[in-house]
Order: C-alpha cells, then structure tokens, then sequence
C-alpha cells in the first residue's frame, strides 16, 4: 500500500511540473488562424542564443474568439498557454512590436 501511494505521488508531482512548465511566457511567429476551428498556429521560437532557429509547431485552441481578430499570420507574439486533455489552450495572446 505505501509503495502505490508513492508512485501516485510521484507522479502527480510530475504532472504538476509538466504542466507549469508549459504554462510559461512563449515567443513565436504564427503560422495560421483557423476561424472555423478556433485554433491559431505558432511556431515556437527557442530561448537562448542568439539567432536561435525555430522550435516546434504548435496549434493551439484560442481561449475567446477576440485572440482570433488579434492578430495575423506572421506576427511575431508572446503567449502563454496550457494544456488540458491533451489540448492546448492560449491563454494570453499579445503582439509583439
């Protein structure tokens, strides 16, 4: 019995830092804005040096309907987004200048 709870401890732990973790302030450029879906593309730039190259693509499901007039393809933004059952949702959108 204490090794179960351990392991469930454990890995709820895990599922806690997973999911802070992609809760951070992102960078990137989008890609795509689906009004039907609701969903806005971003490629993901990576933090770091100087001239970093492009991270991963993600689609993201926007939080309002107002993220989807907000912006275009091709603007670079800052966003924060989470992840709920395997989908990820913008939860801050801002256009960067």
């Amino acid at each position: 019995m204490g090794t179960t709870r351990f392991i469930f401890a454990g890995a709820a732990a895990l599922s806690l830092l997973a999911s802070s973790a992609f809760a951070e302030d992102m960078t990137g450029t989008i890609t795509r804005i689906d009004r039907l879906k609701g969903t806005i593309s971003i490629q993901q730039m990576q933090k770091g040096t100087v001239g970093a190259s492009a991270g991963a693509l993600q689609e993201y499901k926007a939080k309002d309907a107002a993220m989807l007039d907000a912006v275009h393809a091709g603007d670079r933004v800052s966003y924060t987004a989470t992840e709920t059952n395997g989908t990820g949702t913008l939860t801050k959108l801002q256009k960067q200048k």
